[in-house]
């Protein structure tokens, strides 16, 4: 079983990129991401109406990482601290070595390649730091933007679940896309 540890928190760098721990300091774009019905149109979770419920989103992030069951990065430009989007290993089965990547991005920073280049880093940093034996990507099967993100990052298609969700009175499909380890 994979042995976890999160602390110190692991900063992470790319070429355009810094990946930082998400603070308080990050409520306002943290509620800006998590309340924007475009930025959550494929996440099946209510839209955050105040920054009380974007302070608690961070509190739960924290919570996961402090309990080394998993971990989230802010997304920032070298130049600057700003947030611009949240990465991370959302769901982690220790005892599987696997893991669930998911990411949020606002609307602006779309199609400039920044979730590629995030992507590809907490790849290396789950397979290499982590040691993972595969990353899981979960999407409704309409975010084609994600999933090219995913087969530019060498994921391929696992599944395709039928109605598996129910959310706002709707059942809904999920995809599953693996990326193993040496593949």
């Amino acid at each position: 079983m994979l042995l976890l540890n999160f602390n110190p928190f692991p900063d992470l760098e790319t070429e355009r990129l810094v990946l930082r721990r998400v603070s308080n300091d990050d409520v306002n774009e943290i509620f800006e991401l998590r309340s924007n019905a475009k930025t959550m149109e494929y996440i099946p979770r209510p839209l955050a109406k105040t920054l009380e419920e974007a302070l608690t989103h961070i509190a739960l992030i924290d919570a996961k990482i402090e309990n080394n069951e998993g971990i989230n990065w802010a997304i920032t430009m070298k130049d600057s601290p700003k947030l611009i989007g949240i990465i991370g290993f959302y769901k982690i089965k220790p005892e599987h070595f696997r893991a669930e990547i998911g990411y949020m991005l606002l609307p602006e920073y779309h199609q400039k390649g920044i979730v590629s280049e995030a992507v590809k880093r907490l790849i290396a940093y789950g397979f290499d730091d982590m040691k993972l034996h595969s990353i899981e990507a979960i999407i409704a099967p309409e975010n084609t933007a994600s999933e090219k993100v995913l087969l530019k990052n060498g994921f391929v298609k696992e599944a395709h679940l039928k109605e598996n969700e129910f959310y706002n009175d709707k059942f809904l499909d999920t995809v599953i896309y693996s990326l193993l380890i040496n593949s």
